[in-house]
């Protein structure tokens, strides 16, 4: 991928597409796909949506008789795998059971995380943001790789982003915020880092026929805010005082679910990968000093020597095997 790429492709989507046009008509029987948080939010539409179209879905929970109860009623092959991402012996555990149960990995959806957290170190002292949002899933990948590779068609892997990723890079000389820590800069951190690790995974896997994607899903009220006090979500405008959504350009789960499922499935991306997506199609580089709420992606958040660095440093932290060599 090169920043030259970084631009719109005339999908017939847009903002207000939900899943359900995306994958209308869509024949995935046969087809097998992991999705993490799989079972609420924009997880739980993408499931949905996936085992309507025929997919085999796998859904690795950390709350596993939650997420049972939530996919009870859908219609198709759902099953549950507990795992915790900010514990890499459950993410080894849950890869190590998917590996016995399927052939080949056509779809992978990193679509769990936590946002704005108060401060939590977790492991050998990981802030829990970056650990549960990207180390977590980045180990899950690497442990995956084999099924990937061995998708007869090719596989993609959708990697949830945000446009908070505009508010910091990699903070390289204290990831972990060891010399203080905001809420937000982590969050900001943390979607930066899911951004760039499809740069790398992308550009590591495409010899292997495995393609990556990063997107922005839009603005959603889902459990993703539970870490944050009602008042909060008021103060920005948000929510009213009984939670009702009335911030402007907000978007459904199910729009939101909606460009993850595009990255999966639009032929449109065919030989393409290492992007960044919003709005069901790609999203233009922003311009310095370009405020979040406007769109795009920095560049910083597509770059291919910051993707590898950040590569190096998460092997180095979690001991993930190699990918694609």
């Amino acid at each position: 991928m090169t920043t030259t790429e970084q631009q719109p492709i005339g999908s017939p989507f847009s903002a207000a597409s939900t899943a359900q046009d995306v994958t209308a008509g869509l024949d995935l029987a046969g087809r097998n796909a992991v999705v993490t948080g799989g079972y609420s939010g924009l997880g739980l539409e993408t499931t949905r949506a996936l085992a309507a179209a025929g997919a085999r879905v796998l859904v690795p929970a950390r709350r596993p008789e939650s997420a049972r109860a939530a996919l009870a009623d859908l219609p198709g092959d759902t099953e549950v795998i507990p795992m915790d991402l900010c514990d890499l012996g459950t993410v080894r555990a849950a890869a190590a059971r998917i590996r016995e149960e399927l052939p080949a990995l056509d779809l992978l959806f990193a679509a769990a995380g936590v946002m704005a957290a108060p401060e939590r170190h977790v492991g050998p002292g990981w802030e829990s943001q970056f650990a549960a949002n990207h180390f977590g899933h980045f180990a899950l990948a690497c442990e995956l790789y084999p099924l990937l590779a061995a998708a007869r068609d090719g596989a993609r892997v959708v990697v949830y982003s945000s446009g908070a990723h505009g508010i910091t890079d990699i903070r390289w000389h204290d990831p972990h915020f060891r010399t203080g820590y905001d809420k937000w800069q982590a969050y900001g951190q943390a979607k930066t880092a899911n951004a760039l690790f499809a740069v790398h995974l992308d550009a590591l896997g495409r010899k292997d026929g495995v393609r990556a994607f990063s997107l922005h899903p839009g603005k959603i009220i889902t459990g993703l805010q539970r870490e944050m006090a009602l008042q909060e979500q008021i103060d920005n405008g948000w929510v009213d005082e009984h939670g009702k959504v009335i911030g402007e350009g907000f978007k459904t789960p199910s729009q939101g679910a909606a460009t993850g499922l595009w990255a999966a499935t639009s032929p449109l991306l065919a030989g393409r990968g290492g992007l960044y997506l919003e709005d069901c199609d790609v999203a233009v580089l922003s311009t310095s000093g370009q405020p979040v709420a406007d769109g795009g992606v920095c560049s910083y958040a597509v770059d291919p020597d910051g993707a590898a660095r950040l590569w190096d440093l998460s092997v180095a932290a979690t001991g993930a095997m190699p990918v694609g060599r």
